[in-house]
């Protein structure tokens, strides 16, 4: 590890808990379908990364979906429907959360090496922080305690926006941004470190682009291993990640080549 690194900042889900990001999954899936407008898996995920309410509102905004809607209730989509979307998502987004609340292997230890070297450890998520308030103490529980925690809604802009990890940096007392580093899943994630101006590292494995827990991962032969992790590093690097490893595990060498 270089000496120069002052803080590395976690996503949650997919990142550090929830290997495959299902959590968010099963709660909008849940949510569309209770409005009798089932979405897709695919739907759900393309947008992940982003502040709930700003999730949701994507999603009514789909063309596929602003016709399911309309047929479904007689209109189309308002901001007024997102808005009750958001406000009826909270239980089903903290039981999923709950569920999906494991860490991913290699997460607690990376985590306290880097802060027994005297590296603060931020993190931020697209949940609000009534959704983290179970996962904060079952992370903490299996090792993980990070020096600050920003939700969405604490900030005036989510992801993309760099504000998060701002205030991650501001609240750590840590600087400058190019001493520090963001470490996602999913593109809007690594677009917001790159908004920031900190080392970026995307996570393919286990992060919301294969879109698979551990075990099913596990299942696929390895060509289609492979090739699903070969298309979400595309993506990542795409999005501007400086290096993409399989799961945070792995983060150890990216730090020695990122060299912050």
């Amino acid at each position: 590890m270089e000496t120069g690194l002052k803080a590395v900042i976690f996503d949650w889900a997919g990142t550090m808990i929830d290997y495959g990001s299902r959590a968010p999954v099963i709660a909008l899936q849940t949510l569309f379908a209770s409005e009798d407008v089932p979405i897709t898996e695919a739907e759900a995920r393309e947008d992940m990364g982003r502040a709930k309410r700003d999730h949701i509102g994507a999603l009514l905004a789909k063309p596929r979906i602003v016709e399911a809607w309309t047929k479904a209730k007689g209109s189309a989509p308002t901001r007024a429907d997102g808005d009750a979307l958001f406000a009826a998502i909270g239980p089903a987004m903290r039981h999923a959360a709950r569920d999906c609340a494991t860490l991913i292997p290699g997460a607690a230890e990376i985590a306290q090496e880097l802060q027994g070297l005297g590296v603060r450890i931020g993190s931020c998520t697209g949940y609000s922080r009534d959704m983290m308030v179970d996962i904060l103490p079952l992370a903490r529980e299996q090792g993980y305690a990070p020096d600050y925690v920003v939700c969405a809604g604490e900030t005036p802009a989510g992801r993309p926006s760099p504000l998060m990890v701002w205030k991650n940096l501001v609240e750590l007392g840590v600087w400058p941004a190019e001493a520090c580093v963001k470490v996602d899943d999913t593109e809007v994630g690594i677009a917001e470190g790159r908004a920031a101006g900190v080392w970026t590292v995307g996570v393919v494995r286990s992060g919301n682009i294969v879109g698979l827990s551990e075990a099913d991962f596990d299942a696929l032969p390895e060509m289609e291993q492979q090739a699903r992790l070969a298309d979400a590093r595309e993506k990542l690097l795409a999005a501007g990640a400086h290096v993409v490893i399989d799961t945070v595990a792995d983060l150890r060498t990216a730090l020695d080549s990122l060299n912050p």
